[in-house]
């Protein structure tokens, strides 16, 4: 189903969402919120998919919401769905996608797409890609799940000061606070994230989502539950042709050749 404003392609394992509205710096709509919760649902158990692409069409990643709907009369009556679910609720399946998932950012990267692209495992930025919590500056509180993930990744102290200020900054300070894993020339943007993607796509693909499982359960778990799962992860894995396919080729010396099962 095409939604105005999103662009959907999936190629080599790869599975690329592009948020499509460059006239808006790609706002996105509640129709392309919805639409991203479904592909990204729907992609779930899809066996073609490796991994799970964000990006921007143009010289934008996205500035969040459309302006146009949050200035909507939110004051009167809202419809009981509205008021149950969290505003960030078309970002969870992202952040629970079991495969590898990277957010490619061209530019601009601001409001709840900036959450949605911390949702993300991977964060690779052009040169040109600014960032900016700009949350306060509408007198609104961040959302999409940002007051969790961003004192978790920069610590509390830090995370204050990017909220309650909502100053833009740039990629070299993305970069040193650990919030980009790579930073590219801007027209190399996603050449590079189609390499780092393929990289992944074409490895063993159980292993790769039980090591993306693990870590996050690490993030929380004790010790001796982390053990617990990395033994059962193991065992999983024992009985792959992947992990039969590892060994041969270690022992002949060779590049191994992983099929994903």
């Amino acid at each position: 189903m095409a939604v105005e404003g999103l662009i959907f392609t999936k190629e080599d394992g790869i599975a690329t969402i592009t948020f499509n509205r460059p006239e808006r710096l790609n706002a996105v709509t509640e129709a392309m919120r919805t639409e991203v919760h479904r592909l990204a649902t729907e992609l779930r158990t899809d066996e073609e998919t490796k991994v799970l692409v964000f990006t921007g069409a143009g010289e934008a990643f996205s500035t969040g919401a459309d302006s146009g709907e949050l200035t909507a009369d939110y004051s009167g009556p809202l419809p009981p769905y509205i008021l149950k679910r969290p505003l960030g609720w078309w970002t969870l399946p992202v952040r629970y996608f079991p495969k590898p998932t990277i957010a490619a950012i061209p530019g601009v990267v601001a409001g709840v797409t900036f959450s949605l692209a911390l949702a993300c495992d991977f964060r690779i930025a052009s040169e040109k890609a600014r960032f900016s919590m700009v949350f306060v500056k509408r007198g609104l509180v961040p959302d999409g799940g940002a007051t969790w993930y961003l004192p978790r990744m920069i610590g509390a102290s830090k995370a204050l000061e990017l909220m309650l200020l909502g100053d833009t900054f740039d990629v070299k300070e993305a970069e040193r606070l650990g919030l980009v894993n790579r930073v590219v020339p801007h027209d190399q943007l996603m050449d590079a994230t189609r390499e780092f993607a393929l990289r992944i796509a074409k490895g063993p693909s159980v292993a790769v989502d039980l090591i993306k499982r693990g870590v996050y359960k690490g993030i929380t778990n004790d010790l001796e539950a982390q053990l617990d799962y990395e033994t059962l992860a193991q065992r999983i894995c024992f009985q792959t042709e992947d992990f039969k396919e590892g060994m041969t080729s270690f022992l002949e010396k060779r590049k191994p050749e992983f099929k994903g099962r």
